[in-house]
């Protein structure tokens, strides 16, 4: 496995790190390309080719030096389910044995194309990082805190806007239309568009609640509410010391919400920041020049009809 390099020479254009959320693109690629798309033995391919197609564009598009395909290696990790069991549980399409991962609920002719996304990762050399116990925002996370260079995260994950930090040079990619149009997500956007920064967007989310990821949130608190207690008290903590605080300006009914919500705030930080303490595998995130193994990746686009797909990854990659 090729390791990490560090540095540029005078040669070298500087580092920019880009991290995908491997699983949000595949899944916009099913969606976005027609299932038509198939693989000569009448196997659909379109979640293949389509993520092909977005990296081809994103390779092309933001130039990165570095690049890591994040992967979900337990899509709802169990300490995050202890601490609010309804945790994404309405996607789980089969609960499994205590200590195993459990089903996510996908569709029937995307679960197939998961192994050959990861095979075709492996054999043109893109790192591919998935830590047991973590979903793939947790790498991000992890890959993000670490770095020290600029950081392009893509996701279709609003939840990773709370990484985004423009004194250190990390920002959103989040693709509106295909990746061919992306919203740059930065500080000055996150201001205009909730009223919060970065650090803030996460104290933002958890207050406001997400039914997709089954988080419940505080009652009558949405976006623009918890924006504003957020400006008005600075944090969290700033807003349960107004609680507290008889003198502080709440209202009686967002006072009695929040006091009610206690043990919900006491643990969603946990569940709705993204880690950045995941012990990641030592890999080589250079972006590849060519392929890493080109004879299992002839073989594969052979299989399974990745025709211009794969060529157009590969020349972009030379370039």
């Amino acid at each position: 496995m090729r390791r990490v390099t560090q540095g540029t020479s005078a040669t070298q254009r500087p580092q920019r790190l880009m991290l995908l959320d491997t699983a949000s693109l595949y899944f916009r690629a099913y969606f976005g390309v027609p299932d038509s798309v198939k693989a000569p033995d009448g196997t659909p391919v379109n979640a293949v080719r389509g993520l092909l197609e977005f990296i081809t564009r994103l390779v092309h598009d933001h130039r990165p030096t570095h690049l890591v395909a994040c992967m979900d290696a337990d899509w709802r990790p169990q300490w995050r389910v202890d601490l609010i069991p309804s945790y994404k549980a309405h996607r789980v399409a089969e609960e499994t044995a205590a200590g195993t991962p459990d089903e996510e609920e996908i569709p029937d002719t995307l679960s197939p194309q998961v192994p050959i996304i990861e095979a075709v990762l492996d054999a043109v050399g893109i790192a591919r990082v998935g830590v047991e116990g973590y979903e793939a925002d947790d790498v991000i996370g992890t890959f993000t805190g670490r770095a020290t260079g600029p950081v392009d995260i893509v996701t279709g994950d609003r939840d990773l806007f709370q990484l985004v930090d423009d004194e250190l040079e990390r920002r959103v990619l989040y693709p509106l239309k295909g990746v061919g149009t992306l919203q740059i997500t930065d500080e000055d956007l996150l201001r205009e568009k909730y009223g919060v920064d970065g650090s803030g967007y996460a104290e933002m989310a958890l207050l406001r609640g997400d039914p997709s990821d089954g988080l419940p949130g505080v009652p009558g608190i949405g976006e623009k509410t918890a924006a504003k207690l957020l400006a008005q008290f600075g944090d969290l903590a700033g807003i349960m010391a107004a609680v507290d605080d008889p003198k502080a300006k709440l209202t009686p009914t967002q006072r009695k919400r929040l006091d009610e919500a206690r043990p919900y705030l006491a643990v969603a930080p946990t569940v709705v920041r993204v880690a950045g303490d995941v012990a990641l595998p030592d890999v080589d995130t250079a972006l590849p020049h060519e392929a890493h193994d080109p004879v299992t990746l002839e073989e594969l686009a052979a299989r399974w009809g990745l025709g211009g797909s794969l060529q157009r990854l590969l020349t972009t990659l030379s370039a």
